[in-house]
């Protein structure tokens, strides 16, 4: 466990990523996948309202749902810390004040719970001036519906401006940046990410930290695989450099006993700007793995970077 920047949340060394909850994981699934996550040692969860509404029949909110489920039936709401994020839901698009305070209020109720642990901006909406969303986003944190707020998908100039408005106005400020990072996507992280999250001295927190599952070492030259973000995997990751790093990583794998998920997150934990990696799993194998702890020496990560 360790305690965020600037908060007294104390959370696991891996946040799990709700977005297969509603999606590859139908509700029984999702709570078994939770249940493990849990008896494993972890305690943060990450979700959002647009979450899945991209599968066919679904129309958001679905992942909070399950989570809000699961809470009513454990009565282990105390023992989680708890992410969501607004502005992405078609129909709660953007973050205008009003609709921050109404998404929030959305997200409580399919949740089930009083209030939300981490509240992020989920993209950064320059349609809509940082001072009101900031105003939005104070409302919710007086008010106890939120503790603390975070940003997802901000560029340091933008987050260094809405940090000094927050300063300005006495408003609640980020605490932690959520921006795509992993072994197969290091930029922009390495050269803007990491630099927010060491200057305004928050927490980096990334998101798709194993390449939609490529660095679990699932996909291999000339092999199909089963998945529904497989389509994604093979216009983004597969080639060849990726393929080799595959190798290099699996090396060192092979060498802790260890799996490549679980190589692949300690590798991201050693780097510049990362507090906690996201990641998920639809699979109670695929969970196991990426919790599994391995300390990497600086060499080995070196080797593995290429």
């Amino acid at each position: 466990m360790q305690t965020l920047a600037k908060t007294d949340l104390a959370v696991s060394d891996v946040c799990f990523g709700g977005n297969v909850f509603g999606w590859t994981a139908d509700q029984e699934q999702s709570f078994a996948l939770i249940n493990r996550f849990m008896e494993l040692g972890g305690n943060f969860i990450d979700t959002a309202d647009v979450y899945s509404s991209w599968k066919e029949g679904n129309h958001g909110g679905e992942s909070e749902t399950v989570i809000g489920n699961w809470f009513k039936s454990t009565n282990k709401r105390d023992q989680v810390v708890i992410a969501t994020k607004v502005a992405m839901l078609e129909t709660r698009k953007g973050l205008s004040s009003k609709n921050i305070v109404l998404a929030c209020e959305d997200s409580l109720r399919r949740l089930q719970t009083d209030h939300i642990d981490i509240y992020y901006a989920h993209s950064d909406d320059l349609e809509t001036p940082l001072e009101e969303t900031l105003e939005g986003f104070n409302q919710l944190v007086v008010s106890g519906k939120v503790r603390y707020i975070a940003a997802s998908n901000y560029t340091f100039d933008r987050l260094g401006e809405a940090l000094s408005i927050s300063k300005a106005n006495g408003f609640a400020s980020y605490i932690a940046l959520q921006n795509r990072y992993s072994l197969v996507a290091r930029e922009p992280y390495e050269s803007d990410g990491a630099k927010s999250v060491q200057e305004y001295g928050i927490s980096g927190l990334p998101y798709s930290t194993l390449g939609s599952g490529f660095l679990s070492g699932k996909y291999q030259p000339n092999t199909q695989v089963a998945s529904a973000r497989a389509e994604g995997v093979s216009n983004n990751y597969v080639n060849e450099p990726n393929f080799e790093l595959l190798k290099r990583l699996e090396e060192i794998a092979n060498r802790h006993s260890v799996s490549n998920t679980a190589v692949a997150l300690a590798w991201l934990r050693n780097q510049p700007g990362v507090t906690v990696p996201l990641a998920s799993g639809r699979t109670i194998e695929q969970l196991d793995a990426l919790m599994q702890q391995v300390s990497l020496t600086s060499e080995e990560c070196s080797f593995i970077a290429g």
